[in-house]
C-alpha cells in the first residue's frame, strides 16, 4: 500500500515532496545554495546522517562529506550516500532521493529538534 505525502516536513527551507512506498520513501528534494545539513546532525551517530540514500541529481551541486573523504555530486549523477554522511548544497540543487522510511523519519526528527533548539 502506498501512502502519499504531498508535503514532508520542511527543513532548512528545502522543498521536499514525496511518497512512502512500503519501507521506502521517494522524494524530490530542492535545496537552496549554501544549505549545510552537517550542523543539524549533531547528536546522531558520529554527528552524521546514519540513513542511506539512493538517487539522481537533476540540477545543482552537492558535496557529501564522510569522515575519510568527500564526494561531489552534480547534474546527471546517480548516487548512493552511505550511512555516515553530511551533505552541503553548494548550488541550488534538485534531486530525486530514495531512503528507508523509518531511518529517514528518525533523521528528520533529530534535524527538526536541532532547528527548534
Amino acid at each position: 500500500m502506498r501512502a502519499t505525502r504531498d508535503e514532508l516536513p520542511e527543513l532548512l527551507g528545502a522543498a521536499i515532496r514525496g511518497s512512502d512506498w512500503g519501507d521506502l520513501r521517494s522524494a524530490i528534494v530542492s535545496l537552496p545554495a549554501g544549505t549545510d545539513v552537517g550542523p543539524l546532525l549533531k547528536g546522531l551517530p558520529d554527528d552524521r546522517c546514519p540513513c542511506p540514500h539512493w538517487g539522481y541529481v537533476i540540477r545543482g551541486r552537492v558535496v557529501v562529506r564522510y569522515d575519510d573523504h568527500e564526494e561531489i555530486l552534480g547534474p546527471g549523477d546517480a548516487f548512493y550516500m552511505a550511512p555516515g554522511h553530511a551533505p552541503e548544497a553548494e548550488e541550488g540543487t534538485e534531486l530525486v532521493q530514495f531512503s528507508p522510511t523509518e531511518q529517514l523519519a528518525e533523521v528528520e526528527a533529530a534535524i527538526a529538534a536541532a532547528i527548534q533548539a
